[in-house]
C-alpha cells in the first residue's frame, strides 16, 4: 500500500514539475505536434500555444495522480469519481484544445 502511495506521489510530482516549466515555456516541449514534427517545422512552429496545451494538460495529470494517492492512503474509495471526471476532462481537453489550436495556426 505505501509503494503506490509512494509511486502516485512521485508521479504527480514529477507531472507538476513538467507543468510548471511548461508554463515558464522551458525546457523539453512534451507535445505531440512539436515531437513529430520534422526540424524545419519545429523551427517555424509557434510553440507557445503548444507550451500551455502542455502545461494544463500535465497539471491535470498531476491532479489526477494526487487524488490517487489521497484515495488509497485514506482508502476512500469515493475518490475515485473525481479521479475519472479529471482523466476525462483531461482528454477531452487535450482534444479540444488540439483542434483549436490547428484551427488557429492555419
Amino acid at each position: 500500500m505505501t509503494a503506490i502511495i509512494i509511486a502516485c506521489a512521485a508521479l504527480s510530482l514529477a507531472a507538476l514539475i513538467i507543468s510548471l516549466r511548461a508554463f515558464q515555456e522551458k525546457g523539453f516541449l512534451f507535445n505531440n505536434a512539436y515531437i513529430y514534427a520534422s526540424e524545419e517545422e519545429r523551427e517555424k512552429l509557434d510553440k507557445k500555444p503548444w507550451y500551455r496545451q502542455t502545461a494544463i494538460a500535465f497539471l491535470l495529470i498531476s491532479i489526477v495522480f494526487a487524488l490517487l494517492a489521497l484515495e488509497v492512503w485514506l482508502d476512500a474509495h469515493w475518490l475515485f469519481f473525481g479521479v475519472l471526471g479529471i482523466g476525462i476532462a483531461t482528454v477531452v481537453y487535450a482534444v479540444a484544445s488540439t483542434i483549436a489550436i490547428e484551427r488557429k495556426t492555419k
